[in-house]
């Protein structure tokens, strides 16, 4: 049976009953794993007071990103432990485990008191299982797209594992359905209050279809038919990373590959998301309709372009996906902010913020801890812009010179605490504070979004370009899997795909977000943050042009 499914359908005839089989039950599993993972994403705000309620507001969002990154972070550990397992014990066995362990842990933040309940045991023990979903994670991608890898005809192995593909937009739109479901059935105060638990909890029946379809499935043919030749890997790290011309490729997928997918992907479908709730300030109910909408068109272009790189190949697929994030972020985010927040482009456009201090008095505005104190004319004045999401310009001035802020035609002069008292500190930032705000408001800046109609134009015109960001999406991921098990032989596959998709994926996809926040602090420009995907896939588009070969002809049943 197993070399019947392997060599199957041929291309332009239907899948397999077992193909098919294959397919759903790893697309199925990882589509429940994640849910779960991207749930703590979604709900980052509500976490954040939840578990960091001794913390500013700002600091809040700050830190419930850190701690989501921790389980990006924790993600190439896991896939060294669990790529290991997978190329010594078998794909199957190996991605059973990561389910329950992802499973239980997000069953268990369900349940988790928060810091007013338990104090700072409550975000320690919420960051450890965190970690061990990041670990899970790492073990569950590179078995889930190896396992239909290896069941996939030759020629159709980018269209079958472009279902695996799109099972981390399925998770995210899962994940919002049932938050979205959530928050109308019991309210928004209900649901920040302890409904945000219900979608954590829920992941226990998932967790149990999961594990029950799992074990239904068979070994994959290349890895039984190599086990019972005895040419199974015995050292897989050290055949992975230790051999040049195995760890060669490895970096070229991490560089020329896997980071600038990572930060397309991570862009169109998160920052995009934090964007509009953050710096245009749309509710988030509202914003997470307009990401599942997008999603919901955006997702079949995940088997297009699967399809589409079996015939002209996955290389020119995924770079055109770099190439194109990179030339369009800056316009698609100004549409964006157009769309979704007229009267805010409206200000910015005909009333130029300009923040005017001497630059050796202006500190890092970045307080993840919430414990740094910004005390100079120049940190006072940018807390009070960033306070209402105002995006800024820097201007040099004298050294020794006392900041000052203009907004349109009008100016207002900071002040320098040093020197008075507590008393008087606080009535000049309180008259300062004063005066920048009804500027702000005089200049036209909106404290948020106004709501916007289902069946308006403006709200079809925000999913168009949401959409065309999942499209690029799309086109980076869609063939990634096919092309990462090319790269590599069957004994050593899972671990050596698996390390480079997770440290492109988990470190430098992960940690844009609050990487992204942490450059828009120090510059004071909303849209500075896209620089950050954009270095990144440009640097994945030049490498990967010059150094990554095509893979789509490759027979993986004789790269061994």
């Amino acid at each position: 049976m197993a070399t019947t499914v392997a060599i199957g359908s041929k291309v332009g005839q239907p899948m397999t009953r077992e193909e098919k089989k294959v397919i759903f039950a790893s697309s199925l599993g990882t589509v429940f794993e994640w849910y779960d993972f991207y749930l703590y994403g979604t709900l980052a705000v509500i976490i954040g007071k939840q578990f960091f309620s001794n913390l500013d507001p700002g600091s809040q969002v700050i830190f419930s990103l850190l701690a989501f990154a921790a389980g990006f972070i924790v993600r190439p550990f896991g896939a060294i432990f669990f790529g290991r397992l997978g190329d010594m014990i078998g794909r199957k066995y190996t991605f059973l485990v990561t389910i329950l362990i992802m499973g239980l842990s997000t069953f268990v933040v369900g349940l988790l008191p928060g810091y007013a309940s338990i104090g700072v045991a409550a975000p320690v023990i919420l960051i450890g299982l965190r970690l061990l979903q990041g670990l899970a994670l790492g073990g569950e991608y590179g078995g889930a797209a190896t396992y239909v890898a290896e069941h996939s005809p030759q020629h159709r192995r980018g269209e079958f594992t472009a279902w695996i593909q799109t099972t981390a937009t399925l998770g995210l739109f899962l994940s919002l359905l049932v938050i979205l479901g959530t928050r109308t059935w019991i309210g928004e105060e209900a649901f920040a209050d302890w409904g945000w638990r219900i979608p954590f909890l829920l992941s226990f029946i998932l967790l149990g279809i999961s594990v029950w379809i799992r074990l239904s499935m068979n070994e994959s043919p290349a890895f039984k038919k190599m086990k019972e030749e005895g040419k199974t890997s015995k050292a897989p790290l050290t055949e992975s990373f230790a051999q040049w011309k195995n760890l060669k490729i490895v970096i070229l997928a991490l560089v020329g590959l896997t980071m600038g997918q990572a930060v397309v992907w991570y862009t169109g479908q998160f920052y995009a998301l934090f964007f509009l709730t953050g710096a245009l300030k749309v509710d988030g109910a509202t914003a997470n309709i307009l990401i599942a909408f997008s999603l919901l068109i955006g997702t079949p272009f995940f088997i297009v372009f699967g399809k589409l790189s079996d015939k002209i190949g996955r290389k020119p697929i995924i770079m055109a996906g770099c190439l194109l994030g990179a030339l369009t972020y800056f316009p698609l985010f100004h549409a964006l902010t157009e769309s979704a927040n007229p009267e805010l482009a409206a200000a910015q456009a005909n009333n130029r913020v300009v923040v005017t201090a001497d630059p050796e008095r202006c500190s890092f505005q970045f307080n993840p801890t919430g414990v740094a104190k910004f005390t100079s004319s120049c940190d006072v004045a940018k807390q009070a812009l960033a306070a209402r999401s105002v995006s800024y310009e820097n201007e040099a001035a004298a050294a020794g010179s006392v900041a000052q802020v203009k907004i349109g035609d009008k100016i207002i002069l900071g002040f320098e605490g040093k020197g008075m008292t507590p008393a008087e500190v606080k009535a000049k930032d309180d008259a300062f504070k004063k005066d920048i705000g009804a500027a702000v408001v005089a200049a036209g800046y909106p404290a948020k979004a106004k709501a916007i109609s289902f069946m308006s134009g403006q709200w079809w015109m925000i999913v168009a370009i949401l959409t065309v960001m999942v499209i690029y999406v799309t086109m980076v991921y869609g063939p990634i899997a096919a092309m990462l098990v090319e790269l590599f032989p069957t004994r050593i596959r899972y671990t050596s795909m698996s390390l480079p998709y997770h440290i492109g994926n988990g470190w430098f996809g992960g940690l844009l977000p609050a990487t992204g926040l942490a450059i828009v602090a120090q510059t004071g420009n909303m849209y500075n943050g896209l620089w950050y995907p954009i270095v990144f896939a440009s640097i994945t588009f030049v490498v990967g042009m010059l150094f990554v070969k095509e893979t789509k002809d490759v027979d993986i049943y004789k790269n061994d």
